[in-house]
């Protein structure tokens, strides 16, 4: 309950080290800081527009895009996350 109280109002509170922890979650699948293995059925997410990768997890919390697991994934994150992940990831080089 008490980190609830600590999250960030918005994405534009979001500080970059929270949004790094937040994409921490995804290297599992997408690579070390979104950085895809080559020959990987799953894709990168480094340096991607920030408005793709907002739009994408946005088809996926929908449903409207196809998926395995990243439907529900999705779904444990607050717009704002997503956002504030989304403009991580694009920074990443």
């Amino acid at each position: 309950m008490a980190m609830l109280a600590m999250a960030p109002a918005s994405a534009a509170d979001a500080t970059t080290e929270q949004a790094r922890n937040w994409a921490a979650a995804c290297a599992a699948c997408h690579g070390p800081s979104g950085r895809a293995p080559a020959g990987s059925p799953v894709p990168g997410l480094a340096g991607r527009p920030q408005s793709y990768l907002i739009e994408q997890m946005q088809a996926f919390k929908t449903g409207k895009r196809e998926a395995t697991v990243m439907h529900q994934i999705a779904k444990g994150y607050t717009d704002e996350q997503i956002a504030a992940m989304a403009k991580w990831f694009a920074a990443v080089k």
